[in-house]
């Protein structure tokens, strides 16, 4: 059976998990394939998460994090150059996940590490994760997603991940933490590239084969208009946040000029229902905003821009529909 190693030179999130689709989908499925890739900074959220409840969306744009949303489910991840991440690819009557698990193991034997297999899906060095995986079949091909803390910035999942509950009632995955380690705690010369190196090695190794490292970059997704296609679906707003399950969005607060208790509903990231309660004086108020926030993506600088067109058009409400703006695009920004 043929080999095929492939390596990112990117580390941008959308590129690599659309070169995980295309690898998935659209390649030869008739022989084991390897991809090795690391992401930037990214916080990579499952299929069926909603980023709202999952990380800070405005500490993330303000640090330029990306946000990245698989096709597989599970729950939210922090990615960055410290984390190696790898792929096997392999025809559905050959496919060995225990195999696939020997060849990591084997690379940081090479490396002075001793790791094992804990439960189905995890590696670990003594009692701490070092490694977490997935796996996904279909009628011809299995795949086997894992990533390894080499010397991943452990605070930084903190800063990025779970922001208070804004009071959403959010249907979906919520994110667990696990007691994890980074692989330069067990020999501080490791990084992605001997790595890297060692995982190919035992790749080769263990099929008794080689095969040349194909590198890929930006100019990979000219040569492959399905990788592209791909590729543009992920970078895309409606599928990072136009995916996440409906969930409602209720908050209240006191104005000098009356209490709002606002309820969202919200499907498909568009706010689909607003209702707002209110002992306001001017009820024309309460139904035009209600009726300004419905059908808007739920998203800071849409609302922002609905809430501007309406205060041109009602100048003698400015003050009200600012405040009402401010404190909504500050709720959810958490």
């Amino acid at each position: 059976m043929n080999l095929r190693i492939l390596k990112s030179a990117v580390t941008n999130p959308w590129f690599n998990l659309a070169t995980e689709d295309w690898i998935f989908q659209a390649l030869d499925a008739h022989s084991h394939t390897l991809f090795l890739w690391r992401n930037s900074e990214t916080v990579v959220i499952g299929r069926s998460q909603n980023p709202w409840v999952e990380c800070k969306i405005d500490k993330m744009e303000a640090d330029d994090v990306f946000l990245a949303r698989r096709q597989s489910g599970g729950g939210a991840v922090f990615h960055d150059l410290g984390n190696t991440n790898f792929t096997f690819l392999s025809p559905k009557d050959s496919y060995d996940q225990e195999a696939n698990f020997t060849i990591i193991i084997n690379a940081l034997k090479k490396l002075g590490i001793d790791a094992e297999l804990s439960g189905r899906n995890d590696m670990q060095v003594g009692e701490r994760k070092i490694s977490g995986n997935a796996f996904k079949h279909a009628a011809d091909r299995s795949f086997h997603h894992g990533t390894l803390l080499v010397n991943a910035n452990m605070q930084k999942l903190g800063d990025y991940l779970n922001p208070h509950p804004l009071k959403l009632k959010a249907k979906g995955i919520k994110s667990v933490r696990a007691r994890v380690a980074n692989l330069v705690e067990f020999n501080k010369d490791i990084n992605h590239e001997n790595l890297s190196d060692a995982i190919i090695e035992a790749f080769c190794e263990y099929y008794g084969e080689t095969a040349p490292v194909e590198e890929l970059d930006e100019a990979s997704l000219a040569k492959q208009p399905t990788l592209n296609k791909y590729y543009e679906q992920m970078a895309d707003w409606d599928w990072r946040f136009g995916k996440t399950p409906e969930f409602s969005h209720h908050i209240e607060t006191r104005f000098d000029w009356g209490i709002i208790d606002m309820h969202l509903d919200v499907k498909q990231a568009i706010i689909t229902e607003v209702v707002i309660f209110s002992d306001a004086l001017n009820v024309e108020l309460i139904d035009l905003l209600q009726q300004t926030l419905a059908g808007v993506k739920y998203n800071k600088d849409d609302i922002k821009a609905r809430f501007d067109e309406l205060s041109q058009r009602y100048p003698e409400l400015t003050a009200q529909i600012d405040d009402v703006s401010k404190w909504l695009i500050g709720e959810m920004e958490g």
